[in-house]
């Protein structure tokens, strides 16, 4: 049985590892004179996730940082409010980034990149635009209809073309988001950030 001291010890380290990074975020020191450390301390764990996993939905953001609920969206509300952090909704999650730091394309790519299947899909693309829906299905172990779903819906977030087979649109930038926050996605796209040099263009 795990002590409760011990949980709140991990919760500890985890805020602390996240909040040198949010303290770091320009605005996350809004707090006024009353405010205790540990609210502090929360809202720039908080603000220095969002940095560092931009696109993160809620749930995801309250279980990594071992939030409760309305410890979460107090924080988030405040975050909001004082402009360091903006939201996005996509279906049935917010999703949240840095304020201004990124386009809607890339808020959009982002949030689909969060998402196993799609995000899988798109690696996939990007390392052989050639592959057809069955060679995703059976590269990604997903059901052909599957791929023919989220194909639908990333050609109607405009990530995918499907005028003929499937293109990832704006593959650069989409390679820029895998890259700079491989290590916030799943194993894929670390892997595919060791070899993303290959699938970049110059053109001098």
């Amino acid at each position: 049985m795990v002590e409760r001291s011990e949980v709140d010890e991990n919760k500890r380290a985890t805020l602390r590892r996240f909040a040198v990074l949010g303290a770091a975020t320009p605005l996350t020191k809004f707090g006024g004179d009353d405010e205790t450390g540990g609210e502090s301390e929360a809202r720039d764990a908080i603000a220095g996730y969002v940095a560092t996993t931009p696109g993160a939905h809620f749930s995801k953001i309250r279980d990594d940082l071992k939030l409760g609920t309305g410890e979460a969206q107090h924080h988030l509300r405040q975050l909001l409010e004082s402009k360091v952090v903006e939201s996005r909704r996509d279906g049935d999650y917010r999703r949240f980034y840095p304020a201004e730091q990124f386009a809607s394309f890339e808020q959009v790519a982002l949030g689909y990149l969060r998402r196993d299947t799609p995000r899988g899909m798109l690696i996939e693309l990007l390392r052989d635009p050639d592959a057809t829906g069955s060679d995703l299905a059976e590269a990604l172990d997903v059901s052909r209809p599957t791929v023919s779903k989220y194909a639908a819906d990333l050609e109607e977030a405009g990530l995918l073309d499907r005028e003929d087979g499937y293109a990832v649109r704006n593959p650069e930038t989409v390679i820029t988001l895998l890259v700079r926050y491989a290590d916030s996605f799943g194993e894929d796209a670390a892997t595919f950030a060791t070899q993303a040099d290959g699938f970049i263009s110059f053109d001098p």
